[in-house]
């Protein structure tokens, strides 16, 4: 059991420990928004996050399918541009099974099916009846995705929330700074998982989104960075505010 109170004076292996920990943390925390950026960030085909991108994601783009979204967005570099062309023209049209075995279907092969095949995570769109729901009016993330994605941020990303400020309550900072740090990473988990069901039905919400991601993503770089410095800078070249010990 660890017989210290503060990150200083922490025994080298526990600090080697959760420094590894906390870089580990800090570097997912980074691929996480890189992933973002590729995936809800080029839902209206522009780069960057924005607005619509969340609005895109989860209420849909309701003025087409959502095969012809994501020709337009994530997926657009995939293909040549008179080949995107032909795919949502098909789609425009009502997706026609008559236009699936002359047309559509070299074109899926050629393009799509090395990730999007038999046996792949990804929808299978060798398959008429796969791309013909996708064909459809794109009204956003369905319910099971959202449930699936949901239960997996909270019980997951929680673990980590509850390791990262289980190690910065040992810090030295101001008591009302460390319990407000420490519990908006929770607080702003539960906001941002709750947008989702919120923009899925009402597409103003998608701001929340925005501000759930980054109020615990703030929130956490200060308890990682806090920590890190504590145990490896000296004491005496610590910012003043840190020198309130009150635990």
């Amino acid at each position: 059991m660890i017989q210290v109170t503060t990150l200083a004076k922490l025994p080298a292996a526990y600090k080697v420990l959760f420094t590894g920990f906390l870089l580990v943390i800090g570097v997912g925390l980074l691929m996480a928004g890189f992933q973002i950026m590729e995936t809800h960030g080029k839902a209206d085909g522009k780069p960057g996050l924005s607005y619509n991108d969340i609005v895109y994601s989860y209420y849909g783009n309701r003025s087409g399918s959502k095969l012809e979204s994501m020709l337009n967005g994530q997926m657009k570099a995939m293909a040549p541009d008179e080949v995107r062309f032909t795919l949502i023209q098909w789609a425009r049209d009502g997706g026609s099974i008559k236009d699936w075995s002359s047309t559509i279907k070299p074109i899926m092969d050629q393009y799509c099916v090395s990730c999007h095949g038999p046996g792949a995570a990804l929808p299978d769109f060798s398959q008429f009846e796969n791309l013909k729901k996708v064909a459809e009016v794109d009204d956003g993330a369905s319910i099971g995705s959202l449930t699936r994605v949901s239960h997996i941020h909270l019980f997951g990303i929680s673990f980590i929330f509850l390791y990262v400020g289980w190690i910065f309550a040992m810090a030295q900072y101001p008591q009302k700074w460390k319990l407000i740090l420490i519990s908006t990473p929770f607080a702003f988990l539960i906001l941002d998982v709750l947008s989702w069901w919120l923009t899925k039905y009402i597409p103003a919400f998608a701001w929340l989104t925005m501000l759930g991601g980054f109020g615990y993503s703030l929130a956490s770089t200060i308890m990682i960075f806090t920590s890190l410095v504590q145990m490896w800078w000296p004491e005496a070249k610590w910012p003043a505010h840190w020198q309130d010990k009150t635990r």
